[in-house]
């Protein structure tokens, strides 16, 4: 039966091939819009998130502020104290900054110099892109060595070959040679750091030769892999809570942002969505006014099959298959039409591309309801035909 009816919808819209295509438009676009809104979406996530996560999703930067409480906890050993005191942290680096002037023959400029691990290129997922990052011996020994932002790298060397030159950092009246041993990639801030236009040198090397402060500038902290980062950073803040109040620090953690920005780009999609679904409702009234423009043609037609023995329910079953087949086959195309927008625009943008499961589920499932809603009237109508009515029906 359902096959018989799929045959006559198809053969019904067959024969209005113009009245049929002005029908599936209103579906079409509707569906259209709305993957597309949310494939947009969830590519715009994606996107941010990737963009984010150059800056290590598992990272937590800790920020001590002023303070007495501050100053006896935040030292050079208070690492080694967190990670005793909190669970599921692989390292804590401590980090000091300044911001000294930086002159390579008549170059210079302004830039942050700051005091780091040899290990902290690797756990901040920073690369080198020329030379090499100085290394714990280099620390350890306190060696006047720098490597470079591509940012400041470009400044002071327009012409490259920056390795194995010798730049002068001034800093509070003071001048210091260091020789240049590598220069970084290209970084996208993933926090407040700006790593295209900092240097860095050993951390022992910044405080005896640069600036000794009273507190670590900044730490940070690696979360070891199985460990929600999330989760983490939450215990930190209860630790901190406890010893210095929560006035006595500030945490930023990317995977927090990453979270944010899902969730503000997930609710914005999906109200934008919800928009573009009005579309579809009216598209769902063009179907049913086709469809009772499809009931008073057919009407003698009805009429000769209800006299042939056709029961109303299998007319309502006739004419409910080809306002679902028509919403079903609008859904399809606007699917399609969606797809194609999605990717011309994620293309233009530079977004990656990253495609909707549920934008196409609720597409096809909305598509469905109305084409029962809507079809139902029309339907109910055309099975209630009195046989009689319907045979002098011209």
């Amino acid at each position: 039966m359902l096959f018989e009816n799929l045959k006559l919808a198809f053969s019904s819209m067959l024969s209005n091939k113009l009245r049929t295509l002005l029908s599936l438009l209103g579906m079409m676009i509707g569906v259209a819009a709305v993957v597309t809104i949310l494939t947009l979406g969830d590519s715009a996530s994606g996107s941010i998130t990737q963009s984010i996560a150059s800056g290590g999703l598992n990272t937590i930067t800790l920020y001590p502020t002023s303070g007495e409480a501050t100053t006896k906890e935040f030292t050079d050993t208070f690492g080694v104290t967190l990670q005793r005191e909190v669970a599921g942290l692989e390292a804590v680096l401590p980090i000091n900054t300044a911001s000294a002037v930086i002159r390579n023959g008549h170059e210079s400029g302004s830039y942050t110099v700051m005091g780091v691990p040899s290990t902290y290129a690797s756990l901040n997922n920073y690369s080198v892109g020329e030379g090499a990052f100085f290394t714990d011996l280099d620390n350890m020994n306190r060696q006047q060595v720098i490597v470079l932002g591509s940012d400041v790298a470009d400044d002071l060397f327009p012409d490259g070959n920056a390795i194995g030159e010798t730049v002068s950092i001034l800093y509070q009246s003071k001048t210091r040679s260091y020789t240049v041993v590598g220069v970084m990639d290209a970084k996208d801030a993933g926090s407040t750091a700006s790593y295209d236009t900092s240097v860095f040198i050993p951390y022992n090397t910044f405080v005896q030769r640069l600036r000794n402060p009273r507190v670590v500038t900044q730490y940070l902290i690696n979360v070891a892999d199985g460990y929600d980062t999330l989760e983490v950073s939450d215990q930190i803040t209860a630790y901190l809570d406890s010893i210095v109040g929560s006035d006595g620090y500030r945490l930023f953690s990317p995977a927090t942002l990453a979270q944010m920005s899902e969730e503000i780009t997930g609710t914005f999609s999906s109200f934008l969505a919800a928009i573009a679904a009005i579309s579809l409702l009216v598209g769902g009234i063009g179907i049913m006014n086709i469809m009772l423009v499809s009931v008073a043609e057919r009407t003698r037609e009805i009429g000769i099959r209800k006299a042939l023995g056709a029961s109303p329910r299998v007319i309502r079953g006739q004419f409910l298959t080809e306002a679902v087949a028509l919403t079903l086959l609008g859904g399809l195309f606007g699917i399609v039409l969606g797809t194609i927008l999605s990717v011309v625009i994620t293309h233009v943008v530079g977004w990656s591309l990253s495609f909707s499961p549920a934008g196409y589920l609720v597409s096809l499932g909305f598509s469905m309801a109305i084409g029962i809603f809507f079809g139902w009237y029309p339907a109910m109508k055309a099975a209630k035909l009195n046989p009689i009515d319907a045979l002098n029906w011209e």
